[in-house]
């Protein structure tokens, strides 16, 4: 399985189709068929979220799937045993998204070298803050797992220069202000600030948070960005009572979302 820069190098201009979901949610074993669904109909990337109880870059879809996954008892020790059964089935790598608690709770170098044992390749912990970061940065590291920082639209012109100076190959450019969500629009404005961004950097950039339709995904995707993160749109799928029909809701989405990437 490849790295989470490698990946996104590989595509060229190309940008990354990058689907969000919350392990656990229905429950573990329809995870393991939406990873297989998502790997097969184009995801270049995966981002797998840890249900946590205190949710705070969250919006509601994304809460009340993790409320569903913890009520059903999904741990940490269950999502990487299944991440380990399939991580090597599967052509996209795994970033995991979690907060900051659950690793501290667990130990941070056991949490570590836990998920590089399961076959994750890069981790996403919004709530870290920079200035605790070194450690785990240099752990990391050592692990091979890219560590991928945040900026935000209200990340000010130093803390933007700490964080680049700090960050692995890529990193994470939150397209709005506040929580995870389904937005009706992306605001223009996200553009100068991307082009600010690379003005200073020639990593990797990929973009999250709101981007939910295919009409975002054309807009966003000639922004000079790597890769586009798309969560509540696809965790809201799997939200019902016919899980048959969910899937196919989740492959379809997912094909016609990538289709818009390869033609744009």
């Amino acid at each position: 399985m490849k790295s989470i820069s490698k990946a996104l190098i590989s595509l060229g201009n190309q940008c990354a189709l990058i689907p969000f979901i919350t392990a656990g949610d229905p429950d573990l074993c329809s995870t393991e068929q939406v990873l297989k669904i998502l790997d097969r109909e184009g995801a270049d990337i995966i981002e797998i979220g840890v249900p946590y109880s205190d949710p705070l870059a969250d919006g509601p879809i994304i809460q009340e799937a993790s409320r569903k996954a913890l009520a059903s008892g999904v741990t940490i020790d269950k999502i990487l045993q299944l991440v380990a059964n399939i991580s090597s089935d599967l052509r996209a790598p795994l970033i995991l998204f979690t907060y900051y608690n659950p690793i501290l709770s667990r130990g941070m170098e056991r949490f570590l070298i836990d998920i590089a044992n399961a076959g994750i390749k890069g981790l996403i912990i919004p709530d870290l803050p920079l200035e605790e970061s070194d450690y785990i940065i240099d752990l990391c590291s050592e692990l091979s797992i890219e560590l991928i920082l945040l900026i935000t639209p209200t990340s000010s012109s130093n803390r933007i220069s700490s964080i680049l100076s700090k960050s692995s190959d890529v990193i994470y450019v939150v397209s709005t202000i506040g929580v995870t969500g389904i937005r009706k629009e992306i605001h223009s404005e996200m553009r100068e600030f991307i082009k600010k961004i690379k003005s200073q950097t020639n990593k990797l950039l990929i973009l999250g948070f709101g981007i939910s339709t295919v009409e975002h995904v054309n807009q966003v995707s000639k922004w000079d960005i790597n890769g586009i993160v798309i969560g509540s749109a696809f965790v809201k799928l799997l939200a019902g009572n016919n899980i048959n029909n969910q899937f196919q809701l989740l492959r379809n989405f997912c094909f016609s979302v990538k289709k818009a990437l390869v033609d744009n």
